[in-house]
């Protein structure tokens, strides 16, 4: 399974509100960083907090419309899906991956700076 597979079955877990998949899918210090900037860090942590974003936002789900690799990361770029008005536009995301898993999964507000910072963007 390479880089794109894992994010993919991880996005498809996050779609199916699938706590097992997800702990499945991520490493024992795995990190999630908000557009905000705030950081969950540790495994049963961040499944603690998926636990209670699923409960608070059914339904959500991520499309992705463009990936591009950047050395162990694939950054992403799309919309996410979510009755809260607050979740529901584009967005950006990077996924970090360590040994098969991922290691860090960063969502970011979908801006010009971001655009390019990401590589989606030159300039």
């Amino acid at each position: 399974m390479d880089d794109t597979d894992i994010v993919a079955r991880f996005n498809a877990a996050i779609t199916a509100a699938d706590i097992g998949a997800l702990a499945g899918l991520i490493t024992d210090d795995h990190r999630f960083v908000d557009s905000a900037g705030n950081e969950i860090a540790g495994r049963e942590e961040v499944l603690a907090a998926w636990r209670g974003f699923f409960q608070a936002f059914p339904g959500y789900r991520n499309t992705f419309s463009q990936t591009r690799a950047d050395g162990g990361s694939l950054c992403l770029m799309g919309a996410s899906h979510c009755s809260d008005p607050r979740l529901d536009g584009p967005a950006l995301w990077r996924a970090t991956l360590q040994g098969g898993k991922l290691a860090a999964w960063e969502v970011f507000d979908d801006t010009a700076d971001t655009r390019r910072a990401l590589g989606f963007m030159s300039g």
